[in-house]
């Protein structure tokens, strides 16, 4: 009797609905139809966290960035509205219970991450524009409380780690074929490959950012011998997808980042000596220091610009004389120095050197791009904008995680007894050495479709340490 009277009110809800929607659809109000999805999500919300961390994370590459200049208001959306939720939910969810997992909390990642909010919290207390650090604060902290702390918990469960990552990839390939047709219309033409992606991502350097950081993850997934063959050979089939994505983004960072993950990948299978590789950094730094002017001076003559010619295009990586992309990031890094010499211990505030490069600016250093007014965007740089922006102790909390991260996936990758574990940690760190490589170019951390992927494969390393290292594959239990 008492099923019989909720299937009667489910069938009694879903008429007025229809009813009541069909009257708003007649009078063009459409936004009523969202209700149903609205309550889908609050269900998740209340009874499926892990799945609504997968829905947020096939619909990254999905969301659709709208702005108001005048309010100096952007969201994502539907990503960020959700990622806010779930933030507070996080925070609501850590009172309530007197704490987090103290496994993830002590370790040495987590300290650094806790560290670099702090540093951001406390320029922000200093900065010439608090609100505006404030903001970027917040921001920070919606990415990172989803997709790092929850997400060490949504990957305690082990299948996640293959789910959270072909969420991604199985919603950026609609973004893919929907670049690429568009771009045929053109002709593949190099200059419409700057927004061919749009309104998906901003440009082709954010798009081939994320493109790169993919990649590993199929090519790894393509041998990985615990799938089936199906399996594999669509890894392969997404692998040859994203590698024409990234020939056709013409994005030179994308590109130089691909190469150093190659170098990162040898390092991890030949296991040379971390000693090596130390020493090795150690001797290209002084090499540049002492032969600069040398370098510099050779690299004037290159006056190759971008161009449809791939083998031109990639001379032009190097062309610091005539490029106006290359001139345009060094004027906003040499800015950034400037910034940084005049406040060298809190800089300027967190967000804010958009709006307080352009005084900074020398004429000498302009490109056609650059304006007076200093109202084209970032650093395009990860490293440089923070000693800006936060001083020195941002640049050394970025470096901090950087080197704690890499630390902890050597350590697993070497430790484990799992070759599953170490096919996904050597991606993870692979994908990670990507973006840490494109940072130098370039930074989309105030975005969700680089934070998600990018904090969500931090703490899928540090997931893979903390509960998962010690995994012994099924198959080797049996070997006698």
């Amino acid at each position: 009797m008492l099923d019989k009277i909720k299937i009667k009110w489910v069938y009694g809800i879903c008429a007025i609905f229809i009813v009541l929607n069909s009257i708003f659809i007649v009078n063009e109000f459409y936004w009523f139809s969202l209700i149903p999805v609205l309550f889908l999500i609050l269900l998740l919300f209340i009874f499926s966290l892990d799945k609504l961390l997968l829905l947020i994370v096939f619909l990254t590459p999905l969301s659709i960035n709208l702005s108001d200049s005048e309010l100096n208001l952007g969201v994502s959306l539907p990503t960020e509205p959700l990622l806010f939720a779930v933030m507070l939910l996080f925070i609501i969810r850590v009172i309530y219970d007197g704490g987090f997992d103290g496994k993830i909390t002590r370790h040495p990642v987590s300290i650094a991450i806790i560290a670099y909010l702090l540093w951001i919290f406390i320029s922000s207390l200093t900065s010439s524009m608090p609100l505006v650090s404030f903001k970027f604060l917040l921001s920070k902290l919606w990415f990172i409380l989803p997709f790092y702390f929850i997400g060490t918990q949504f990957f305690k469960d082990y299948k996640n780690l293959r789910r959270f990552v072909w969420a991604y990839i199985f919603s950026f390939l609609i973004v893919i074929f929907y670049t690429i047709y568009k771009h045929s219309l053109y002709g593949f033409d190099e200059q419409t490959a700057h927004w061919v992606m749009t309104p998906f991502y901003n440009d082709h350097t954010a798009y081939g950012a994320l493109l790169a950081m993919f990649t590993p993850f199929t090519l790894v997934f393509s041998f990985d011998k615990k799938l089936s063959k199906i399996q594999r050979l669509l890894s392969s089939f997404v692998f040859i997808i994203f590698i024409i994505a990234i020939v056709l983004s013409y994005s030179r960072a994308a590109w130089v980042s691909l190469a150093f993950s190659l170098i990162v990948f040898l390092i991890l299978k030949l296991k040379i000596n971390y000693k090596i590789v130390v020493t090795a950094i150690v001797v290209i730094v002084g090499i540049y220091l002492l032969y600069r002017f040398e370098i510099f001076m050779t690299l004037e003559k290159n006056k190759q610009d971008t161009s449809k010619d791939y083998m031109e295009h990639i001379q032009s990586i190097s062309n610091i004389s005539t490029d106006a992309s290359n001139l345009e990031r060094i004027n906003r890094w040499q800015c950034a120095l400037r910034m940084f010499k005049e406040k060298p211990l809190f800089g300027w505030g967190p967000g804010t050197y958009q709006f307080k490069y352009a005084p900074f600016q020398l004429s000498q250093e302009k490109t056609i791009i650059s304006t007076n007014a200093g109202d084209r965007g970032n650093a395009h740089s990860e490293y440089i904008g923070p000693l800006a922006e936060s001083g020195v102790f941002g640049l050394i909390s970025v470096l901090a995680i950087i080197v704690l991260i890499s630390y902890t996936a050597v350590k697993v990758y070497k430790r484990s007894e799992s070759k599953d574990v170490k096919f996904i940690v050597l991606s993870a760190i692979i994908s990670l050495y990507t973006y840490f490589v494109h940072g130098f170019l370039n930074n989309f951390l105030d975005t969700d479709k680089a934070s998600v992927p990018f904090w969500g494969l931090i703490s899928m390393i540090v997931a893979l340490d903390v509960y998962h290292r010690n995994k012994i594959d099924a198959q080797a239990k049996k070997t006698p």
